[in-house]
C-alpha cells in the first residue's frame, strides 16, 4: 500500500430547545464528556465538532468541565469548531435574513467562548436546498457537509466522493463535502481494527480520496448499548490509537484540507435530505408505496445502484402532512416579517432570541427519536412565539380584531386580542378557537 488517506472526522451534538434538563445531563455524562475526554488524550488527532447553540449555552452554564476540555483542544488547534444556525433551524424553512442572523449568532457565541470563528457550517438534518447558498456565503461560511447520497442524487460517480466540490446560487458559491455513508455505518459499530483497515483502503481504491465522516455524536454513548461498547470496552481508544499508528491514514481538520486542496469541480445538488427523511416526510399511503418500491429493488439486488433515483419527499412536506407544523411555521414567518419591519433600533436582543427559538427545528417534524409528537417541544416554540408577539405588540399595537390567513389555506382567521389575551378563531367549518394565548 503506497497511498495515504486523509481522514476528516467530525461530530454533531444537538438537543432540542425545550428538552428536559435530566435528558441533557444524561447525554453529557454518557456521551459528550467521555468523548471529549478521549479526544483530549490524543492531541495529535484533529477533529471537527458542532454543538448547537442552545445546547452549548446549557453546557457552559451547567457543565463547565466539559466545556473546558473543548476550549483546551481548540486552543491547541486540535478541535475545529463548526457553526450552524444558532438554535438549529432548518435553514431552508426560514427567511433569508434569519438564516444569516442565525449563523452569525452562532459564530458570535463560538468566538466569545472559544476565540475561534468557524469557516464551516452544519446543515440541520442535512437538509439541502440551493436557496440557502447565498445566506451561507453572506454569513462567511466557506463549506458545509451533506451525505454522499446528495451527490449521487446529482449524478456524481463513486470516485468523485472523496473530496469537496463547489456549488453556487446566483453567483454566490460555497464548497460542499460528501459524508461517507460507509463510514457512518462503520463508526462506531464495526470493530475498531476493521474500521481503521477500511479507511486505509479508501485511497488505495480511489487514489487521492479522503475519508469524510460527520455524524451525530450521540452514536458514541447515547444510542442503546453504545456507552458500553465505545467507552467501557474501549472502542474509541482503540480506534483513535489505530488511526494514529497507521502509516496510511492522516487525520486532518476540514478547514486545513480545504486550504490545501482544490475543489474537484462544480456540482448542483437537488433539494434533498438523507434517504430515511425522504420517507418519513411522505403521507402514509405514499410512504408505504415508497417503502415497498425500495424493498422490491433491494430484493432484486438493484437498490445500491438505483437508490439515488428513489428520492421520496422533501423536508417541507412535513408542513403539508401536519397542520400543527404548518400552523407554527406560518405564525413564525408572520412574526419574523413584523420583527424585520421594525427600525433596527427597536429590534431588541431578546426579541431576536425569541424569534430564533421559534425557529428551532425539532417541533416541526418527526424522526425516529420524536419531534412534533412531543408536547414539550411544541410548547417551547409556542412560548417563544407568544413572548415575541407580546413584545412586538408593545412597540407596534395591532387592531383589537383583525382578519389574517395565518396558515395560508385561502381562508382568513380572526385574531381577537387585548393587552393580556389573544384568541385566534377559524370561522370555517365550525367556528373553532384554534389558539388561545396568554
Amino acid at each position: 500500500m503506497t497511498h495515504s488517506t486523509p481522514l476528516l472526522l467530525g461530530v454533531h451534538a444537538h438537543q432540542p430547545v425545550g428538552n428536559f434538563p435530566h435528558v441533557i445531563d444524561d447525554a453529557v455524562y454518557r456521551c459528550y464528556h467521555p468523548f471529549l475526554e478521549a479526544m483530549h488524550r490524543f492531541p495529535e488527532f484533529p477533529f471537527a465538532i458542532h454543538i448547537s447553540g442552545w445546547l452549548l449555552a446549557y453546557m457552559i452554564d451547567q457543565h463547565p468541565r466539559t466545556v473546558t476540555l473543548l476550549q483546551e483542544m481548540v486552543a491547541r488547534n486540535q478541535a475545529e469548531l463548526v457553526g450552524a444556525g444558532d438554535t438549529e433551524p432548518v435553514l431552508a424553512a426560514i427567511p433569508h435574513a434569519d438564516r444569516i442572523a442565525q449563523i452569525e449568532a452562532m459564530t458570535s457565541r463560538l468566538e466569545k467562548h472559544f476565540g475561534q470563528r468557524p469557516v464551516g457550517a452544519w446543515l440541520t438534518e442535512r437538509v439541502w436546498d440551493p436557496s440557502v447558498v447565498p445566506a451561507l456565503n453572506e454569513a462567511g461560511v466557506r463549506y458545509v457537509m451533506v451525505d454522499d447520497y446528495h451527490f449521487l442524487c446529482a449524478g456524481a460517480a463513486e470516485h468523485q466522493l472523496g473530496g469537496f466540490h463547489r456549488t453556487e446560487e446566483n453567483g454566490q458559491s460555497i464548497d460542499v463535502f460528501p459524508i461517507s455513508e460507509a463510514l457512518r455505518y462503520r463508526l462506531p459499530f464495526s470493530e475498531a481494527a476493521a474500521a481503521v483497515s477500511y479507511i486505509e483502503g479508501i485511497s488505495e481504491q480511489y487514489p487521492g480520496s479522503a475519508g469524510i465522516y460527520f455524524d451525530d455524536i450521540e452514536k458514541f454513548g447515547v444510542w442503546p448499548e453504545t456507552y458500553s461498547w465505545v467507552y467501557e470496552k474501549g472502542w474509541l481508544e482503540q480506534f483513535l490509537g489505530g488511526v494514529l499508528d497507521s502509516a496510511h491514514i492522516q487525520p486532518v481538520r476540514f478547514r486545513d484540507y480545504l486550504a490545501q486542496n482544490r475543489p474537484q469541480g462544480i456540482i448542483y445538488l437537488p433539494t434533498v435530505s438523507y434517504s430515511e427523511m425522504n420517507e418519513w416526510t411522505l403521507a402514509p399511503d405514499a410512504a408505504r408505496c415508497y417503502a415497498a418500491f425500495r424493498e422490491q429493488e433491494k430484493t432484486a439486488g438493484r437498490l445500491e445502484k438505483r437508490k439515488a433515483l428513489i428520492r421520496g419527499g422533501t423536508w417541507k412536506n412535513f408542513l403539508t402532512r401536519y397542520p400543527e407544523s404548518n400552523w407554527m411555521h406560518k405564525r413564525m414567518l408572520q412574526l419574523s416579517q413584523r420583527f424585520h419591519a421594525l427600525p433596527r433600533r427597536q429590534q431588541s436582543k431578546t426579541m431576536r432570541e425569541d424569534l430564533h427559538e421559534a425557529q428551532a427545528n425539532d417541533a416541526y417534524w418527526h424522526g425516529l427519536f420524536g419531534g412534533i409528537y412531543l408536547p414539550h417541544l411544541r410548547r417551547a416554540v409556542f412560548n417563544a412565539i407568544v413572548r415575541l408577539e407580546a413584545q412586538l405588540d408593545r412597540i407596534q399595537a395591532r387592531p383589537a380584531l383583525e382578519t389574517t390567513d395565518v396558515d395560508m389555506d385561502g381562508v382568513g382567521e380572526l385574531l381577537y386580542h387585548n393587552h393580556a389575551l389573544q384568541l385566534i378563531i377559524r370561522p370555517e367549518p365550525g367556528a373553532a378557537v384554534v389558539e388561545w394565548d396568554c
